[in-house]
């Protein structure tokens, strides 16, 4: 009985300190796109290299009810990284990483109950 309850207890743990990414995409190229489709958003991202190392990441959101789309830009130097949640749709976080050329994207739906900063 003890084995049992030891192996849930573990189970649970480890699948509480994963993360739960629900999608990803990696971008390879310049102009290449990747989306994301998870959510109340659709999203779609592509890069273009600027001022050097520098890439600038564009990323377009429209929600899947209708509505205006929103659009971020950033510039991502080689070992960047940046997450966040869209105005409006807190549900859901954004994390987007630089490693060399690849820019890689990806959500992670929100519990209503996590903590938020």
């Amino acid at each position: 009985m003890t084995r049992r309850t030891l192996s849930a207890t573990l189970l649970t743990t480890l699948f509480l300190a994963t993360p739960a990414f629900a999608e990803e995409a990696t971008i390879d190229r310049p102009i290449e796109a990747g989306s994301l489709h998870e959510g109340n958003l659709d999203m779609v991202v592509y890069y273009v290299p600027v001022n050097g190392d520098l890439l600038e990441v564009t990323a377009t959101a429209a929600p899947k009810n209708g509505g205006y789309p929103q659009r971020v830009v950033m510039g991502l130097a080689d070992g960047d990284s940046v997450a966040f949640s869209m105005p409006g749709y807190q549900d859901s976080l954004y994390a987007f990483s630089r490693s060399g050329e690849k820019v890689t994207v990806s959500t992670e739906h929100l519990r209503a109950d996590a903590p938020t900063n």
